[in-house]
């Protein structure tokens, strides 16, 4: 009877320690996929993502009655500006809202041509730009996305990179950084350039096929009534065959 028991017990500790076991190893799977998840969140990330500066520029087809989200990861500390205009479609208008990564609007939606939207310290994370066309029952609208997130910070990195050389660049870095942002002030309103030419272009485009079609239509009218007008004049004229014919005029 104590031997049964003394068996009991063994196989009862063996047990109780092949769970522990097991559980230290499964705890020890879990934190490896965690560490391996982390470690692949920010290789998913596009390569350009880490770059100083980046600038986009989108054409977007937004169906009537309908809203499209676009998203764009933003570094912390990042300045960063999205700018919208309604090329062709409808009215030429559709709504236009920012919201931070907290989900904050931080631009309000309003129904009008065109809008931008600048964010000079960034809190990183992903922002959501949104097009709102749902106040339109039919028409569809193509509109011009511009985008741009500038890491000013990277530029002292490199500023400190050069002074260990003990090089004194105090002026060139400062250049530099004059330079840059007047070029990211050039791209913007190049951006704003094209979207205006882009949008004269979509209307000339339309008129030209307004006038067409009207021109085409007056055409047919024209040649419809003068075919009508013409075949009752010949209809006056008309002289039965027979002895009583007589002309009607």
């Amino acid at each position: 009877m104590v031997a049964a028991t003394k068996s009991c017990t063994w196989h009862t500790t063996a047990i109780l320690v092949l769970l522990v076991l097991i559980g230290l190893v499964g705890t020890q799977q879990q934190q490896q996929q965690q560490q391996q998840q982390q470690q692949a969140e920010p290789e998913a990330r596009p390569w350009y993502e880490a770059l100083p500066a980046v600038a986009m520029d989108y054409k977007v087809h937004i169906e009537a009655g309908k809203e499209d989200c676009y998203f764009q990861y933003v570094q912390p500390g990042s300045t960063f500006y999205v700018s919208f205009q309604v090329i062709r479609g409808g009215d030429g208008m559709a709504g236009f809202a920012v919201r931070n990564p907290r989900g904050e609007i931080v631009h309000p939606y309003q129904w009008q041509a065109s809008s931008d939207y600048t964010d000079g310290s960034s809190m990183g994370g992903y922002y959501a730009v949104c097009i709102d066309n749902q106040f339109a029952k039919f028409a569809s609208k193509l509109v011009n996305l511009y985008l741009t997130v500038i890491r000013y910070d990277e530029w002292e990195k490199y500023t400190k990179e050069i002074e260990d050389l003990n090089v004194n660049i105090n002026n060139f870095t400062g250049t530099i950084s004059t330079v840059e942002r007047n070029l990211n002030a050039m791209f913007q309103y190049q951006s704003h350039s094209r979207n205006s030419e882009a949008r004269d272009y979509a209307l000339i485009i339309d008129n030209n096929s307004y006038v067409q079609n009207w021109s085409l239509l007056q055409i047919v009218v024209i040649v419809l009534t003068t075919s009508v007008q013409v075949y009752f004049v010949r209809k006056l004229f008309d002289v039965k065959s027979g002895t009583s014919s007589k002309m009607r005029i």
